[in-house]
């Protein structure tokens, strides 16, 4: 790890030099791509900065100890000062061994949301409807914009489908922890004697990609205009505004119609396209080496049910992390910070488990 820590600071500093470098300050683009790229690294560095500091008071502090000719007062105060400088040294070990985990290059993306109501008829549309709405307030309190792509409703008003386009800086990086089937215990309200019932819905949180990244040939583009239809399936607008785009060789299919022009609704049509055949080609990827990830806990799968909302006991399950929540109405308000931040730290420990642990000078520490 220090060998890493170190390539870090030398990175940091040569891109310093080069932001001062006046041949560099006459080119905006080159100058704000270093700056970006300084600014990613600078976080490690001041915390590597730190760990240098830290270590090199607590080695100064052992030798106090060590010297024989130490006075007793100066000795007490090296004492205490070396216990304290030794917890706060394997704090920030922690801290840059965290620092160092690989990160997700789809972290900083904005999101293709897409929520389908499962099994449980009318009710499992009306638990997509609460599911929807828990994001849309949840992205509402992280300052991010939500676009509606694409909505289908049930007879009753809830939704059977319902795709949003969730635009701001690391929406990926913790949306990514709501894919699966999410699953709902109540009385529905069409239940006359009381019963409980088990309804699921599922989550897709697909990270958008850019054109750049994936192209499309549009020969392999079926793209057809056709009238929009609201709640009940009434017709809302006269003109062909909506958009449905075909992917020719995968079959794909992607609607959509919130927008009352017709380039709008393809742009945003495409954008669910692009990220479904993203996702399509990297859970092929995925598959091929499922073998090796064994150790690591569930498969990742959308089939598997991640959280369980038990309405009569006011009580949410996420049963990844195997605990519960009780603030079931903030929950539903976009209350969720809470278990995403859970759910960050158990995927940090699991990959901090399978990192290689360096031996060496400073093994002391567990660098």
């Amino acid at each position: 790890m220090i060998q890493e820590l170190q390539a870090i600071e030398d990175k940091y500093r040569r891109l310093t030099a080069a932001l001062s470098d006046p041949a560099i300050a006459a080119n905006p683009q080159k100058i704000r791509a270093l700056a970006k790229e300084r600014a990613e690294l600078e976080p490690a560095f001041r915390k590597y900065e730190e760990y240098k500091r830290v270590r090199k008071d607590r080695e100064e502090a052992r030798r106090l100890l060590a010297d024989p000719k130490t006075e007793p007062e100066l000795r007490r105060m090296a004492e205490g000062e070396t216990e304290e400088l030794e917890t706060r040294e394997k704090a920030l070990v922690d801290e840059l061994r965290t620092m160092l985990l690989p990160k997700d290059p789809n972290d900083e993306k904005n999101v293709i949301l897409e929520i389908r109501a499962g099994a449980g008829g009318d009710e499992a549309s009306l638990f997509a409807q609460d599911l929807f709405r828990m994001y849309s307030r949840f992205a509402e309190k992280k300052g991010w914009k939500l676009e509606v792509v694409d909505t289908s409703f049930s007879p009753i008003g809830g939704l059977k489908e319902a795709i949003g386009n969730i635009r701001g800086k690391g929406a990926y990086s913790l949306l990514k922890y709501e894919s699966g089937v999410h699953r709902v215990q109540r009385v529905p309200k069409t239940e006359a004697s009381g019963r409980i019932h088990t309804s699921t819905a599922t989550v897709a949180v697909l990270p958008e990609v850019d054109e750049i990244e994936l192209r499309i040939d549009p020969k392999d583009l079926k793209i057809e205009a056709f009238g929009s239809s609201g709640p009940g399936g009434q017709s809302v607008n006269r003109n062909y505004t909506a958009i449905r785009v075909t992917h020719k060789p995968s079959g794909l299919v992607v609607s959509c119609q919130d927008e009352k022009s017709q380039h709008r609704n393809k742009e945003r049509a495409l954008r669910v396209l692009r990220a479904r055949l993203m996702d399509i080609a990297q859970r092929e990827q995925q598959a091929e080496i499922a073998q090796n990830r064994r150790s690591q806990v569930g498969t990742g799968e959308r089939s598997e049910k991640i959280r369980t909302y038990n309405f009569p006991q006011s009580r949410i399950t996420d049963h990844r992390l195997n605990e519960n929540f009780h603030n079931m109405e903030g929950i539903l308000a976009g209350d969720l910070d809470d278990i995403l931040a859970r759910l960050v730290l158990q995927s940090q420990a699991q990959a901090l488990g399978e990192m290689p642990r360096d031996s060496g000078q400073a093994k002391d520490v567990g660098i």
